[in-house]
């Protein structure tokens, strides 16, 4: 939902209140959504430029990380104050008390690492997952695999 509002807008591909009217079909989605139950948690995992450049060089020059880059990457980085600009509104029309966007500093994978994980386990405590109850009766069950133990080891 979010990326054909981005790269329509940074490039012009339809009129402004075709993807400014977006937002608010994002925003109904997710209104669906969490009619429904589901926790919805946004990350957006920023870098800055001068990192994306560090990035496109580990690519370049590490052949495990090869196939990690293409053309467009590097064609889509000239876009990248148009972009910024995209990105900020999106993250502000459609960042709502019941899902949020955070925004995360990601130059250093490990902190980006901690902050994602930390706001999951967050999340989750918050959700008190418990474990469904036992409908089957265990002790059936129990006494038909032993007996099937039993079986297979005089086998």
């Amino acid at each position: 939902h979010y990326e054909g509002g981005l790269v329509a807008r940074v490039h012009n591909l339809v009129p402004r209140e075709v993807w400014e009217s977006r937002y608010e079909a994002i925003n109904n989605f997710e209104k669906l959504l969490l009619s429904n139950r589901t926790t919805i948690v946004k990350f957006f995992l920023h870098i800055s430029k001068e990192e994306q450049l560090d990035r496109f060089k580990a690519r370049l020059t590490d052949p495990a990380k090869q196939w990690k880059i293409t053309e467009a990457d590097y064609q889509e980085r000239q876009y990248w104050d148009d972009y910024q600009k995209a990105f900020e509104a999106a993250l502000s029309h459609c960042s709502t008390r019941e899902a949020p966007w955070y925004v995360i500093p990601a130059n250093k994978k490990w902190f980006r690492n901690l902050a994602v994980s930390t706001i999951l386990l967050e999340t989750m405590t918050q959700m008190n997952l418990q474990l469904p109850p036992v409908t089957a009766d265990l002790e059936k069950i129990r006494h038909l695999y032993e007996a099937d133990e039993k079986e297979q080891e005089n086998n």
